[in-house]
């Protein structure tokens, strides 16, 4: 490259000069164009050299050589960390170095994430080079899920870019076997200058790391309301541990009716047509998920029988009968947690 700049130079050099002696009228006029027609055609020459030079750099593979190469990358980094070797560290450990690199950093990650040109995060990531690790990828990730999570789709496809362009730079520097410090400016310039093959396939990386958030955000909202389902059913649970939604689900539909019309005789008329041992099982499940409360009076004979066992002219009584609406009441709640996560 600098032979052909020292004969760039020269060529032009001659040219002008050349050139400015037919202005005056110097010497032979025949020559002095047949001169410039020469230097002309050596000009191009020099030119396509010139292109052909810099196509062969774009596909020059990256190594430790090329990587330190002036302007090549602009960054200052000490010389005992291009080869250093990463510490081996405990996954807790690596959770608790990233709490503190978030704690230390949100502000700045959160600046490059929002940058959107290659020239503004090539500088950021130089004035700020201590970005340049995992620990920025990790946090682009999951910023990226919380952002799905919430619907945010176009604040998503940009924070990917970002994500996306810091993984390359760690890829490289992975492959090279260096500090990802001393890839910051090589990826840049390779990104912008390079072929459309090159940033095809870093665009196409791009929309399948979009498609592994959106399925990794379904996954963690699923999680979510399942959590929140299990804690509904737990604060529903009756004073024998059954969940009063699937009792009730599990009555037949007679019995079904009088916990909606909340009729108790209608209900104790339901049991006494049942056999004994099935009544004994229903009326059981009903005490246990709080369905049906016994008062102290009959609470002896819903848990030792049923109502079906009672003998002549002495019916139980029962205080408290807990309508179908505490299974509906769970119900309605979801569906008004689903249409309201669909408004937003």
């Amino acid at each position: 490259k600098e032979t052909i700049n020292i004969k760039k130079k020269t060529t032009e050099e001659k040219l002008q000069e050349a050139k400015e002696k037919l202005q005056r009228n110097e010497g032979n006029l025949d020559e002095l164009k047949k001169s410039i027609e020469e230097l002309e055609r050596e000009q191009e020459r020099v030119k396509q050299e010139e292109e052909e030079l810099r196509k062969k750099e774009k596909l020059q593979p990256w190594n430790v050589d090329t990587i330190s190469k002036p302007g090549f990358q602009k960054t200052v980094i000490n010389k005992s960390a291009i080869n250093r070797k990463p510490q081996e560290l405990s996954e807790e450990q690596k959770e608790l170095n990233l709490r503190e690199f978030i704690k230390k950093y949100e502000k700045q990650l959160k600046q490059y994430g929002m940058l959107r040109k290659y020239d503004d995060s090539k500088k950021f990531l130089l004035d700020n080079h201590h970005l340049a690790c995992e620990d920025t990828a990790n946090y682009l990730v999951i910023w990226c899920i919380e952002l799905e999570m919430q619907e945010k789709h176009e604040l998503v496809a940009h924070v990917a870019h970002q994500c996306i362009c810091m993984q390359y730079i760690l890829d490289i520097a992975k492959q090279l076997d260096v500090d990802p410090r001393a890839c910051v400016g090589s990826f840049f310039q390779r990104i912008q200058e390079t072929d459309n093959e090159y940033k095809k396939a870093f665009l196409d990386e791009i929309e399948a790391f979009k498609e592994r958030i959106r399925k990794r955000a379904q996954e963690k909202l699923q999680k979510l309301i399942e959590e929140q389902e299990e804690e509904e059913k737990k604060a529903r649970l009756g004073p024998g541990g059954l969940d009063p939604v699937e009792v009730f689900e599990s009555l037949p539909e007679e019995l079904q009716k009088c916990f909606e019309t909340r009729d108790i005789g209608m209900l104790q008329e339901a049991m006494a047509k049942l056999p004994p041992e099935e009544a004994r099982h229903h009326l059981q499940r009903c005490i246990d998920s709080g369905l049906w409360v016994p008062d102290a009076k009959s609470a002896a004979a819903a848990t030792s029988g049923s109502g079906a066992d009672a003998k002549d002219g002495e019916e139980p009584v029962y205080v408290h009968v807990k309508p179908k609406d505490s299974a509906d009441d769970s119900k309605d709640a979801k569906e008004k947690q689903d249409e309201g996560k669909a408004k937003e």
